[in-house]
């Protein structure tokens, strides 16, 4: 062990370790001295019998430290004489170095202590980090990676409106994304989108055929998917439309009213003008009208088409040509619904005593409201005035009772004060 010590001495390479080695040297002589003392009861020293003599034994140790320390003495100077010699870099030695010979002379537990410290030290060591004024090649400032601003999940396209080219400047063309967000997968699309590549040309296309800027963001509003057809099928689907005698500023119109008019192909197109053509017998003229006045028969389900024409037919008992008319002034009805177009048609004609052929005469009554014309009607009953037969005297024309404002209504058809017909309201 004394040797070991002795190695690991001459192995040290700064005053550090020096002060270290000669402490637990110390340590070490005195310790193995009293054992030696302690288990040895006789010993012959420089010819001497020496018999369990304590001050004897411990004189016999000061001399043997005495000359150890003196042999490490001579070898420390020996290895400072040969480190001096070495020149600069060696008196340059690592700081970790130093700590790992002096932790191999320590108790276990400063090691480990020593050990992580040294290894806290390195993982501290400040990171060289590059300058913002430093100037950088072309190639470099294409590799360098910006990571994305944009949330990866939200609810709301809101959260990207700043991030986004494309909903920004769909919202300034007067969008409403509130609408959008509540549809399935539409949000996505139109982040993906890229406002000078995909919006762009279809905005410009709009324009060329005639569709004012104003109606932009009603058309997006209503028909996002707009943005994803080809130009070249919207080009044809207008062509189409041209063919069939449609003006550009109906067709304008059309698309202007109709948002997904042009997201139907030509072939869907042709079918619907033809449907109506043959359902109603109507010329190529009066097709066109009916669809230039509601564009969104080209657009929606015929169903309920199909439905309301038979209602007419079967249960309010109109005749063919009667349907033409009435379809012909009033196309909405066409798309009315049942229960409303039934419940007005039944008040006029069993509570008003109006026949068939008057309702054609005035079809817009069947469009009217049910309340307003149920408290005219009421009003003018009360006043004894509800007189609809234009052989008669005092006629009132159905069409003047449902489109007169009140004000006009009560001076010209009831010839009563606005106040009276409100007091009346109440009493209903």
């Amino acid at each position: 062990m004394a040797f070991t010590c002795a190695q690991l001495c001459l192995r040290g390479t700064g005053p550090l370790y020096s002060k270290t080695v000669s402490s637990t040297w110390q340590y070490y002589t005195r310790v193995q001295q009293r054992i030696k003392v302690t288990r040895v009861p006789t010993k012959v020293i420089s010819g001497l019998s020496i018999r369990g003599n304590h001050t004897t034994a411990t004189t016999l140790t000061r001399l043997r430290w005495k000359q150890q320390i003196c042999f490490y003495s001579d070898s420390a100077a020996k290895y400072l004489t040969t480190e001096a010699k070495e020149g600069t870099n060696t008196q340059e030695l690592s700081r970790t170095n130093v700590g790992a010979h002096k932790t191999s002379l320590l108790p276990t537990r400063d090691a480990a202590l020593t050990t992580e410290n040294s290894h806290i030290s390195l993982d501290l060591d400040p990171v060289a980090q590059p300058s913002a004024l430093e100037e950088i090649s072309d190639e470099e400032a294409i590799s360098i990676s910006v990571p994305s601003a944009i949330p990866p999940v939200s609810t709301t396209l809101r959260d990207y409106v700043d991030k986004s080219e494309t909903l920004s400047k769909l919202v300034q063309l007067g969008v409403n994304l509130w609408k959008l967000e509540q549809r399935p997968n539409v949000g996505s699309m139109l982040l993906r989108l890229n406002f000078n590549t995909d919006v762009t040309p279809r905005l410009l296309f709009l324009k060329d055929i005639g569709v004012e800027d104003s109606r932009f963001g009603y058309i997006i509003s209503h028909n996002p998917f707009i943005l994803t057809e080809s130009l070249e099928n919207l080009q044809a689907r207008v062509n189409y439309l041209k063919s069939k005698n449609f003006s550009s500023e109906t067709v304008a119109s059309m698309v202007s009213r109709a948002p997904y008019l042009l997201n139907f192909s030509v072939n869907r197109l042709d079918n619907r003008l033809g449907f109506y053509q043959q359902q109603l017998s109507l010329s190529a003229n009066n097709t066109r009208n009916i669809v230039a006045r509601l564009p969104r028969l080209l657009c929606g389900s015929l169903e309920p088409v199909k439905e309301n024409l038979k209602v007419c037919e079967i249960e309010l008992g109109f005749k063919r040509n009667e349907i033409q008319h009435i379809v012909l002034a009033v196309p909405k009805l066409l798309t009315a619904n049942k229960r409303k177009l039934t419940e007005i048609f039944d008040f006029i004609h069993n509570t008003m005593k109006v026949p068939h052929h008057l309702i054609t005469k005035f079809p817009q009554v069947l469009n009217s409201k049910y309340l307003r014309l149920r408290e005219r009607h009421l009003f003018l009953e009360y006043l004894g005035k509800a007189q609809y037969d234009p052989t008669l005297p005092n006629y009132i024309s159905l069409d003047r009772l449902v489109s007169l404002p009140d004000e006009t209504f009560c001076t010209e058809l009831a010839l009563a004060t606005l106040e009276d017909f409100y007091l009346f309201q109440k009493t209903l």
